[in-house]
């Protein structure tokens, strides 16, 4: 299966259609129903890492069954391991004989209680040691890694981290992930307002959450959480990093241009020629090793990709296709 492959019908053929009806509350129903019918056992997980930062994250495995491997399922910003893109993948890795891990990144999926610091993209260190201790439980299994937009981001960099820290990875997927951080900031800014009004709003709502647990630590006034994305994300990037401007900081996290050129770890990225959120002409100067491809559809949205009136989804199952082909050799 390709992104060739993919041909929803005209009407679900606009950006936004399928961005909005991709998270949308009649998805979700879907997502609980198939996840359910996997007839999986999901018992939740509490990982720690050196730093004592601890991450939540759900594993699911079909009892009975002797799994192909183990996926992490890496969600996007201001999503969650229940996310409908989460429970949709999760249920077609475990139809074809995968276990799943959904991680859950600081600060998502209610787990703001955890840590007191503030959860920001640059995060990475915390992510590679929960991919090492859920390697570290479920031995045995082959462990790849699938991420959506800004999970898909972490999944490329933690491959690219596998080699140098033994991590055991044998693929890792990416969907709509974000390359250039300053192009996404800039597309949301001059694009439809909607995207960047919806991930304020998400931010913003964190934020609140945070303020309330920890107030001794977070004693920012409602005049901060009233800013816009670009000067929020400059307030955060001076008071709880250490990168000191907003450039410094994108950068760290950009994977764009040459950088996942050293890619040891074979890598699939699939990406919509008409996503509304993540820049196109970045993918057009990404370099990749020969084991790794990069394939655009001409449609899909940001993470959508929706099938039908069903709501199915193809990203979903080209990343179980994926992995299972590369499973059976």
């Amino acid at each position: 299966m390709t992104a060739a492959d993919y041909a929803p019908p005209r009407w679900l053929r606009n950006a936004h259609v399928q961005s909005v009806l991709g998270s949308s509350p009649l998805r979700r129903r879907t997502a609980e129903q198939r996840l359910a019918a996997a007839g999986a056992r999901t018992e939740i997980h509490l990982l720690e890492t050196a730093g004592g930062v601890r991450l939540q994250g759900l594993h699911s495995a079909v009892p009975g069954v002797r799994p192909h491997g183990l996926v992490l399922l890496l969600h996007g910003w201001e999503g969650s391991a229940e996310s409908n893109y989460m429970r949709l993948t999760a249920a077609q890795l475990l139809g074809r004989g995968f276990e799943v891990f959904r991680l859950n990144f600081r600060d998502h999926g209610d787990t703001h209680h955890l840590n007191e610091g503030l959860f920001h993209s640059n995060r990475l260190e915390e992510v590679v040691q929960a991919a090492q201790e859920v390697a570290r439980r479920f031995p045995l299994r082959p462990l790849s890694v699938a991420g959506y937009s800004l999970g898909g981001n972490f999944a490329l960099r933690l491959a690219l981290r596998a080699g140098e820290i033994g991590l055991p990875l044998a693929h890792a997927v990416a969907v709509c992930p974000v390359l250039d951080p300053a192009r996404t900031m800039d597309s949301m800014e001059t694009g439809l307002p909607m995207y960047l009004w919806y991930f304020e709003r998400k931010w913003r709502d964190s934020l609140a959450r945070k303020r309330e647990l920890f107030p001794s630590v977070h004693d920012f006034d409602d005049r901060t959480l009233g800013l816009r994305m670009r000067p929020l994300t400059q307030w955060m990037v001076e008071r709880h990093t250490d990168f000191g401007t907003l450039d410094r900081y994108f950068e760290g996290y950009s994977i764009a241009g040459p950088r996942l050129a050293r890619l040891r770890v074979p890598a699939s990225i699939l990406m919509a020629a008409d996503d509304p959120v993540i820049p196109l002409d970045a993918f057009g100067e990404l370099q990749l090793p020969p084991h790794s491809r990069l394939e655009v559809a001409p449609w899909g949205g940001h993470c959508g990709f929706l099938e039908n009136a069903r709501l199915d989804g193809f990203a979903e199952r080209w990343i179980a296709d994926r992995l299972a082909a590369l499973a059976a050799g």
